[in-house]
């Protein structure tokens, strides 16, 4: 496979994508509609305000008694008036006009000021004079009017055609002195400057989208390089300052699930030859691949795997930073010769189960070491009984990460959102296709929790703090309703737990979580998240189901087993509730069905 980075044209765009590319740059084209309006309101401002007045007159002729000598004027009038308005529009009584008024304007200018219009099969005659006085106007149009009237007597006359009826202009109506000006519209002049911001911001906007080249959500990774995106991961500021392991008191809910769903990908990227070596890099520093390998780490010895972390990264190596322990010791010494790997292999703090190999000192041959014998030996070794993640350094500035791409099972390349372009990522895969280096997927980072490229991360309720200062999920505020409910009653009618062992797994109780409550022989409950354990085994739910639909137990005349004997809860402060609480947590509607069915008896109707 070839990685190319195709052009997005516009033809490959849907409204759904111009919608979030408005999104994107609302702010620009907010700022461009603001100032197109600003600058038009400023025209109109700037222009001279003009006045318009309008008179009108009419073509009559002079007709007997007999019907069609009527008819034959009307006829005659409406044919006149189509030529006089050529006449209206001439000089010559633009300069009748000008002499009447005493004017000093030249009969161009006049003519250019003055517009005449004949209604469509009327005799009627209608003029319009603009001028910046409004009492100039009126004058204009009532002028236009009478000087017409005298310019169409002399060419009747001047005719001599004896055996047609006269023909006359006289005037309909005055003209109105103007209170408004016609010109500028500010309503007009806004529009059009709100209008063309708009044209202009979204054409800002579609420039901007085809010249950044920065990838903004799995969508485009999956339609450019046609890989899937295992795990995307929302922004956590606690990750602002440095990398760290994130645990219940410094890493909000949002990246902790993230983790997790990441965690539960790579289980299902391939079944049948799951990766047990995953190296884990990116094509540009600063894209958080190290902290991506730390907490997926924690994540998975939250699962009860056992995890080794080989940093790899012997230039700029921070693991041993990340997990706190000893430096200077580490992978150089052991492919070197001068250590074995058991003795230079670091618990974690957090679990013993996460075990760290550092980078040891930094070699002068980065390259030549990671890509050995020795070093695809010692991976292998490893993998007989962990799950190894390998940190690499970055595909572009150097080879290292590409060389141990044959080493390892799968590789997994983290891309930082609006950071990384797609220029950057499809070098770094195609220096993974060179050397047949495999990629299980994408990780993408840093991803915004608002904003048109945001993911959703609380779809089973919002996340948040309670008084203890423990995440919380699903609480809903009072009177409102939604998905969280169910994990509230849940996390309110389950009963005690029975205390756990020490030493004991508590499942899924790694990066950003607290443990779940395990369920003692003989008790019922749901937790809220992760894995119930029974006897400290993780719970079988598929044969936990097969047991129940072999029940043996004595059923009632209605055919239902017995109700589950109350527990005794002591709460005091549970606002008056009943002191003897069913360690079953039901909805209240299918309680209710159940107790009803139940005392119905035989002849109950299902």
């Amino acid at each position: 496979m070839e990685y190319e980075n195709e052009q997005r044209g516009a033809q490959d765009l849907t409204l759904s994508d111009y919608l979030r590319v408005a999104r994107r740059y609302w702010r620009g084209i907010v700022a461009i509609t603001a100032l197109t309006t600003a600058l038009a309101f400023g025209w109109y401002l700037m222009q001279p305000r003009v006045y318009a007045a309008e008179s009108s007159g009419v073509v009559i002729t002079v007709g007997g008694d007999n019907l069609s000598l009527s008819l034959a004027g009307d006829n005659l009038a409406k044919s006149r008036a189509k030529n006089y308005k050529s006449v209206a529009e001439s000089a010559l009584v633009a300069d009748r006009v000008a002499r009447d008024l005493g004017l000093n304007r030249t009969a161009q200018e006049l003519v250019g000021a003055v517009s005449v219009t004949v209604p469509q099969d009327t005799t009627e005659i209608r003029v319009t004079a603009k001028s910046t006085d409004p009492s100039e106007a009126q004058r204009v149009a009532d002028a236009w009017i009478t000087a017409l009237s005298d310019q169409v007597r002399e060419i009747e006359q001047s005719a001599g055609a004896a055996d047609l009826p006269p023909v006359r202009v006289v005037t309909l109506g005055r003209a109105v002195l103007p209170e408004e000006p016609v010109s500028p519209n500010v309503r007009l002049t806004l529009g059009i400057g709100v209008g063309g911001g708009l044209l202009l911001g979204l054409a800002y906007a579609m420039i901007r989208h085809h010249v950044d080249r920065r990838i903004r959500n799995a969508a485009e990774i999956e339609q450019l390089f046609g890989l899937p995106v295992v795990g995307t991961l929302p922004v956590d500021h606690s990750l602002d300052a440095n990398a760290k392991v994130l645990d219940g008191q410094n890493g909000s809910r949002a990246i902790n699930e993230a983790f997790r769903e990441l965690r539960t990908n790579l289980h299902f990227i391939d079944v049948d030859n799951p990766p047990r070596i995953l190296l884990v890099t990116s094509s540009v520093p600063s894209e958080g691949k190290s902290a991506v390998v730390s907490n997926l780490a924690a994540t998975m010895v939250a699962a009860g795997e056992n995890v080794v972390v080989v940093d790899c990264d012997l230039r700029r190596p921070t693991i041993h930073t990340i997990f706190d322990v000893v430096p200077g010791v580490g992978l150089s010494d052991v492919l070197a010769g001068r250590a074995d790997v058991d003795d230079v292999l670091q618990a974690w703090s957090g679990s013993p189960t996460l075990q760290v190999l550092g980078a040891g000192r930094i070699p002068p041959n980065p390259s030549e070491l990671l890509g050995s014998r020795a070093m695809r030996s010692l991976l292998e070794r490893l993998a007989q009984d962990a799950f190894v993640l390998v940190d690499a350094p970055p595909l572009l500035p150097v080879t290292d990460a590409a060389v141990l791409s044959r080493a390892v099972h799968g590789t997994l390349v983290v891309t930082r959102a609006g950071q990384t372009t797609t220029d950057s990522l499809g070098r770094a895969l195609g220096n993974l296709e060179k050397v047949r280096g495999s990629v299980l997927g994408v990780v993408l980072n840093c991803v915004p929790t608002k904003g048109p490229e945001s993911y959703t991360y609380g779809y089973y309720g919002t996340y948040g703090t309670d008084p203890q200062g423990h995440d919380t999920v699903g609480h809903d505020t009072a009177g409102s309703g939604g998905k969280g409910r169910a994990s509230r009653g849940a996390a309110e009618q389950t009963p005690a737990a029975t205390p756990v062992e020490a030493g004991s797994a508590l499942p899924d109780a790694g990066v950003g979580a607290y443990p779940e409550p395990a369920f003692a022989a003989g008790q019922h409950g749901a937790p809220v998240h992760g894995h119930a354990t029974y006897d400290d085994e993780p719970y079988d739910y598929a044969s936990s189901y097969d047991e129940a639909s072999e029940d043996t137990r004595p059923r009632d005349a209605a055919g239902w087993p017995p109700y589950p004997a109350p527990v005794p809860v002591d709460r005091a402060d549970d606002g008056g509730r009943m002191e003897d609480e069913d360690p079953i947590w039901l909805p209240a509607k299918v309680r209710d069905n159940y107790r009803g069915r139940r005392s119905a008896g035989p002849g109950y109707d299902s």
